[in-house]
């Protein structure tokens, strides 16, 4: 997998799969185009992660946008690491997702896995089509992350062990609905 390039040692690793009814093209079309913003579980998510960033602003809850996940994910600062089109995307960004407000600052490959500066987690995640019989697809989605320092990787946890779950009940409701997606325009369905 490309994602072994950017961080093949790491100290959290999330990974969720399911098998879908299209064939891998069209898989991987779908999850390029995957708009989380539809499912109300996953807006609630993102609306109490940013709370207490908004609360400081005094901001409020910007109008729902209707645009894939991955547009939205670079449209924040992540970046895309590499693609192999049709097979894999994998995303990076080095970040503080223990503050209230965490900026994501994406970077080209090479330079996401020189990064070294204390203060900060490395993560980088990914979805992958593989061709598991005819016309069918396993898709997968696998999250790393790597803390530059001790003092990040006790402020990491802390963090994780809030965040954690939810983070991974957004991967496993972004692949149900790939899936519900993809049967529904399955022909003849």
């Amino acid at each position: 997998m490309l994602l072994d390039k950017y961080l093949p040692v790491f100290e959290v690793r999330e990974r969720h799969e399911v098998l879908v009814h299209a064939p891998s093209a069209r898989a991987y079309a779908a999850v390029r185009a995957l708009d989380l913003e539809r499912s109300l579980l996953v807006r609630a998510l993102f609306r109490i992660r940013t709370l207490p960033g908004r609360i400081r602003s005094r901001q409020r809850v910007a109008p729902r946008q209707t645009r894939p996940f991955l547009e939205t994910a670079l449209s924040i600062g992540w970046q895309i690491l590499e693609e192999a089109p049709g097979e894999e995307i994998v995303v990076g960004a080095v970040t503080q997702p223990w503050t209230a407000s965490p900026r994501f600052d994406g970077m080209p490959g090479e330079a996401f896995c020189a990064f070294a500066e204390p203060g900060y987690a490395k993560i980088a995640w990914n979805f992958a089509v593989h061709p598991a019989a005819p016309g069918r697809a396993r898709v997968s989605t696998e999250t790393r992350i790597v803390t530059t320092d001790p003092a990040s990787r006790r402020l990491f946890r802390r963090y994780w062990l809030v965040f954690g779950p939810f983070i991974r009940l957004i991967r496993v409701v972004a692949l149900r609905r790939l899936r519900r997606e993809l049967a529904r325009a399955r022909p003849g369905v």
